[in-house]
């Protein structure tokens, strides 16, 4: 699997549920979400402000898109966990099934990011991306077509310390009403 056939899977409306261990805070959650997954065009102004804050060529870019969430959190019921972000992979020339995966939100920290990303050849896809005070693992896989699997690891800014690590299934919903 390329990161193009990754993305074209990703594509869609999905119902997650993402069990998380916040070790710092001896704390374990469980979170309800809608996420939805559209593509976007290299021309899209989101991504070209993306690949200029980065001095990447857009035309470099391939199958962006953004994301959106919506869930609940049994941390607090009242509050509802929200956002958008939008993503660009742009595939290294030089290394296959590998490149940069430039985000205008982070995933550890709220400020724009750029990871380093790898498809392996069983299709998962890792992520790792530094941060100011963090550091990000993500692999996601596909179980089939409409089911999906994520695992995420916060580490400390040095990578040595893991403070929350979560799992989530994720379930493509088909022709969705909402």
């Amino acid at each position: 699997m390329n990161i193009q056939e990754f993305v074209e899977r990703s594509i869609g409306h999905w119902r997650s549920q993402r069990s998380a261990h916040h070790l710092a805070f001896a704390h374990f959650e469980a979170v309800r979400s809608e996420i939805d997954i559209v593509a976007l065009d290299k021309t899209d102004p989101a991504v070209l402000e993306l690949c200029k804050t980065y001095n990447i060529d857009p035309q470099t870019a391939t199958s962006p898109f953004r994301m959106s969430w919506e869930g609940h959190s049994d941390w607090d019921d009242s509050e509802v966990i929200e956002g958008t972000c939008v993503l660009v992979p742009v595939p290294d020339p030089t290394r296959t099934h590998c490149g940069k995966l430039l985000r205008d939100r982070g995933y550890a920290e709220t400020i724009a990011a750029a990871g380093e990303y790898t498809l392996t050849e069983d299709g998962t896809f890792i992520v790792v991306t530094a941060y100011e005070r963090a550091a990000a693992e993500e692999k996601i896989w596909f179980v089939n077509p409409n089911v999906r699997c994520r695992v995420s690891l916060i580490k400390t800014s040095g990578g040595t310390g893991v403070v929350t690590a979560s799992f989530a299934s994720e379930i493509r919903q088909i022709n969705a009403k909402r």
